[in-house]
Formats: C-alpha cells, structure tokens, sequence
C-alpha cells in the first residue's frame, strides 16, 4: 500500500523561508516579465525513457525544479510526484505545504506539452488562506503560470478549452491563472502585483462551451483531492462526477501575489 502524502496542510516546509521582496516599478516589472517568459537557449523540454513528455515545474519564488514522468498523454502522476510536487509549489513566504490537485497537474502537463515547452514556472501556487479571503489557491487547486516562449494569451487561449476550468489572464503582471472548478470562468485583471484585483469577466458563452464539450469527450469535474490513506488507489479509482456532486467553487480574490524572486531570471 502507497503512504499517504507526507504534506501536511498548512505544515511549514522544512526548507528556509523565502522572504518577501520590495514591490517593483512598471519598467522593472516589464523586465522581469520578459526575462520569466524567454527560453532558456540550448535548453531541451524533459522526455521520460519512452521519449513521452515530462511534466517539468520551476518555481520562481525559490529557484527548485523537479520533472515528473506522466502515466499517459493526458498526463497522471504518482503518489510520490504528487509529493514532490506540493514542495515545490508551497507558499514560500511561510514554508506552509498543501497537497496539490491532481487534475491541476494533468492540466499543466497539457499545457507544456501543446507548446512543447521547456516547463512551466510557477509564480504562485498554494496560499495559505487569509481571514475573509477566499482562492482556490488556498485549497490547491490552481498555479499562476509562465509558458516560456508562448505568450500569455496563447497559453490562455488552449487552456480555455479543456473544460471546468477557471482561466485568468494578469497583463500587469506577466502570467495566467490556471485553476480546477466546477463550472468554467474566464477573466482578465490588469492589476499589478501586489494590488488589489481588478478583475472582469469574458467569454461567458466559451466558458460554457467548453465544459459542453467536455462532457462529450466524456470528461466532468473531479471532487476535491482527498490526501489521506491509499494515494495511488484514490488516484486508480477516481471516476468522473457529474456536477450537482461538487462543492461550490471558491472565488479568487485578490489573486496577484507580492512575492517572487526572479532570480535567474
């Protein structure tokens, strides 16, 4: 029998603390955002043995990388990367680990491979949830993403339609929101890092579409992640679950982070 996922929600990672950095000017957050989304020269995307793409993430706050083998074309991932995963993407400020959606994985490694990119680098992934706020950033489910060498739009514009998702494009900022939810959403926020969102709606009638036509490829939501027992058999058994069977969704609000060390980058 598979452990269970050693994260332990809201536990602070063992790994230093990264401390917030000083909010930056218009011109150095242009900057930054230009070095975020420019390939890495002479730097090949990941391939496991079978010549399958791998799921590769870097997180800008604390510089780490890892690369995940994936169970398929769609993606799928074990016990042990899900683990591997949620270190990554803790809150840096804090070091606090949450267990990440599976499905949110499976979603980035769709993303990375349609643009056949070198990974994903993640400005924010879990965030400890606030008092009075409330963002699927705090339950796991969604990572503000860099595509290097796609654009955001474009980014935005595939991952539109893989269906119950929640789509965010920040042009201030320099990336796009990638969530799990029940019913799709689509929107654009122009605020900058660290500022209060400024968030609207687009693209009702696609946001719609898309979860249609997801559900005649055969696909539906996935309850949320539940990382206690078996990790591998919960991964097995997961079946789709029509939509009256899920929570409601969390609203994101004041989703820009204020904290990234672009070191490197």
């Amino acid at each position: 029998m598979a452990a269970p996922l050693s994260s332990k929600v809201g536990a602070p990672a063992a790994s230093s603390k990264v401390k917030p950095k000083a909010r930056v000017n218009a011109t150095q957050q242009l900057a930054r955002v230009r070095r975020w989304h420019a390939p890495t020269p002479n730097k090949l995307a990941p391939v496991d043995e079978e010549g399958r793409p791998m799921l590769a993430i870097y997180s800008l706050n604390t510089n780490e990388r890892i690369e995940m083998a994936a169970a398929g074309e769609r993606g799928g991932f074990s016990a042990r990367d899900l683990d591997r995963a949620a270190h990554v993407l803790r809150e840096p400020a804090s070091g606090c680990e949450h267990p990440m959606d599976p499905r949110l994985l499976d979603l980035a490694y769709r993303i990375q491979s349609f643009f056949r990119a070198q990974e994903i680098r993640v400005v924010s992934a879990y965030r400890a949830p606030r008092r009075h706020r409330r963002s699927n950033h705090g339950l796991g489910r969604a990572i503000d993403m860099i595509v290097p060498g796609a654009t955001d739009e474009e980014v935005a514009k595939f991952a539109r339609e893989l269906g119950f998702v929640g789509i965010g494009v920040y042009p201030s900022s320099g990336f796009v929101h990638v969530d799990v939810r029940q019913r799709s959403y689509f929107w654009v926020d122009r605020s900058g890092p660290g500022r209060r969102n400024r968030e609207r709606g687009i693209l009702g009638d696609l946001a719609a579409r898309s979860d249609s036509q997801a559900v005649t490829r055969g696909e539906r939501p996935t309850p949320p992640f539940n990382p206690l027992g078996d990790v591998d058999a919960w991964l097995r058994a997961r079946a789709p679950h029509a939509p009256s069977q899920m929570p409601p969704d969390e609203d994101d609000e004041d989703d820009t982070p204020d904290t990234v060390d672009n070191t490197g980058y």
